[in-house]
């Protein structure tokens, strides 16, 4: 048990270091020697768990994961607005979100499959919305075609608060998004039950595990 708990740690501390490297320097400068001087560990733990550069910048792009501690809650809408909520925490807190993050945008990563994030975060999605049909939604709304649209919006809107506040409006910024976007999406009676409030916002970000 001890020499597992000694891997789980190992392989924790190259990812970290790893997420470090990516989000200062991006895919294609950070280097495998910077690296291992960062985490502390042999050339031969590193590709031990991480093969090559390529399997490192994978293990970092899996932590931009849709958040799987959104409590549930009757209107699937609801969930849809909490999971941009806590993800916008978590982008403020966590360097491997970050990182993750920096990667899947990462226009010089040569060679990476980016595409694993944004599939996985227009999954989750489309299931809300899926679920969300019977109810929630208005009766033109087609759910893929609006995942597709909220995984593009909230790409940019993360985009544009990095850039400008290094992510510290980014809960404002998510808010105001789906001010706009709800409106053309749910039913009247939906929209007025919806809590878009920075103080679900803060009680969120009380339930993240990673904090």
């Amino acid at each position: 048990m001890a020499k597992q708990d000694r891997a789980i740690r190992t392989r924790q501390a190259i990812l970290m270091a790893a997420a470090q490297a990516f989000e200062k320097y991006g895919y294609q400068a950070a280097t495998i020697t910077e690296i291992l001087k960062s985490a502390d560990v042999t050339k031969g733990a590193l590709y031990f768990h991480f093969p090559s550069k390529e399997d490192l910048a994978l293990g970092v792009l899996d932590a931009q994961e849709p958040p799987q501690t959104v409590p549930e809650h009757s209107l699937k809408l609801q969930e849809l607005i909490d999971l941009g909520m806590l993800f916008s925490h978590r982008l403020q807190t966590s360097l491997l979100a970050r990182a993750g993050v920096r990667l899947s945008m990462d226009q010089q990563a040569q060679g990476l499959d980016r595409s694993g994030p944004f599939l996985r975060w227009q999954e989750a999605t489309h299931h809300l919305l899926a679920q969300a049909k019977h109810g929630e939604l208005l009766p033109h709304v087609n759910p893929t075609e609006t995942a597709d649209l909220y995984v593009a919006a909230f790409t940019g809107t993360q985009a544009v608060s990095q850039t400008l506040t290094n992510y510290r409006d980014l809960q404002r910024r998510h808010i105001t998004l789906q001010q706009h976007i709800l409106p053309s999406i749910a039913a009247p009676s939906i929209l007025t039950a919806l809590d878009l409030t920075p103080a679900r916002a803060e009680r969120l970000s009380r339930l993240d595990p990673e904090d």
